[in-house]
């Protein structure tokens, strides 16, 4: 009897607890219910499966729930979750939690994840960064060669990493363009690093700093991406520049680079002859790894000691054929030096050929250098 007392009249029952359900085309629904006549509903919030949202006393002891349960099918988040990986190349795993943290709206969740990414950029930025690439921009008479460093080759291969390379190098060419009348110039790190650059990329912003396009970029591929280094060389008018990039994975990058200027006498020398030797000459300067251009540079640099103590043991010649360009066997004919492929060259144009200036750069070998000075010290 005691149950039955609660079934007599079950319509009157269900409204008079959970009052009056309204359903919309708009997919919410509005509860009217008496606060007294539920269990498990406390103060504020309602603790039922069932309601979602925030609960408020009405007047009569009545809360008024009103909840939107607007859901994202499955395969719209699928959706998102590839839109927003595609803009940001971030890890499918963070995409979607920003995405569920965001409630599946991708424009606030792409400016979450670029705050996120930036703060643990930062976070990273201490990690050792001894991979990357070797970027080199240039124009007839003047080059300019970067290194962007990262964790791991597989970054290093990474479209973005590569595309922010380059354009770094290009940036490099372009700002050093007042400094012709130097023939080799290192770059100002921190000036460098504060000034504007304009990307045309889909994932990147269209105008940033070099400091955060970089930040930008070691957010999208999780690891510590950071500029070393950057040179630039020019040749006055009577010359050219050559260059030869290793182990190049497109046109303008690669892991080692050799860049030399042939500087001529007449101005009236075609350069065709100066380029074919100029690019076997960046070739055997990657090759060679010469250190110093002369004899006499050789023993200017503090070298002077070695120099006399392998004069004693009777190998100073072997000793300069490794370390000096011009005294250097030509790699790809070692019946001749270096010295004498200019001679040739000289003779073949009419005018005298001499070197002005020549670099290698190799990636990680800064980093390597100054591993090996902590360890020492």
């Amino acid at each position: 009897m005691a149950c039955l007392r609660h079934t007599k009249d079950p319509i009157k029952y269900i409204f008079g607890t959970f009052g009056t359900l309204r359903k919309s085309r708009n997919n919410y629904s509005s509860w009217t219910h008496n606060i007294q006549r539920i269990a498990g509903v406390t103060e504020g919030h309602s603790s039922s499966p069932i309601l979602h949202g925030r609960v408020h006393r009405s007047p009569g002891n009545l809360m008024l729930v009103r909840t939107f349960s607007v859901e994202t099918s499955a395969s719209e988040q699928m959706n998102l979750i590839k839109q927003l990986r595609e803009r940001t190349s971030a890890p499918i795993k963070d995409v979607k939690a920003v995405l569920v943290d965001c409630s599946w709206d991708i424009d606030a969740a792409q400016k979450e994840l670029r705050k996120r990414g930036v703060y643990l950029a930062s976070k990273k930025s201490l990690r050792t960064a001894a991979e990357g690439l070797i970027a080199l921009a240039q124009n007839d008479k003047r080059a300019a060669v970067i290194e962007l460093n990262c964790e791991t080759d597989f970054v290093a291969r990474n479209d973005i990493f590569q595309y922010l390379a380059l354009a770094l190098a290009k940036k490099a060419l372009s700002i050093e363009s007042s400094h012709q009348a130097l023939s080799s110039l290192p770059l100002n790190l921190e000036s460098f690093e504060d000034m504007n650059i304009i990307l045309d990329h889909p994932k990147l912003k269209s105008e940033t700093t070099v400091q955060s396009a970089i930040t930008e970029v070691a957010a999208m591929v999780g690891e510590n991406v950071k500029f070393g280094r950057g040179l630039s060389l020019s040749v006055s008018s009577h010359g050219v520049v050559s260059s030869y990039l290793h182990t190049s994975p497109k046109p303008g990058l690669g892991r080692i680079a050799g860049l030399l200027t042939l500087e001529v006498e007449n101005d009236a020398v075609q350069p065709d002859a100066l380029h074919r030797v100029g690019s076997t000459l960046a070739m055997h300067i990657v090759a060679a790894k010469p250190l110093f251009l002369s004899k006499d540079m050789a023993k200017s640099t503090g070298k002077s000691e070695i120099a006399v103590e392998k004069m004693v043991e009777g190998r100073l010649k072997k000793y300069l054929e490794d370390v000096v360009l011009l005294e250097q066997k030509f790699v790809m004919n070692d019946s001749v030096n270096v010295k004498s492929l200019l001679d040739d060259l000289s003779k073949e144009v009419g005018a005298r050929v001499t070197i002005g200036k020549f670099l290698r750069m190799e990636v990680g070998e800064a980093t390597q250098r100054v591993e090996a000075s902590s360890e020492a010290a």
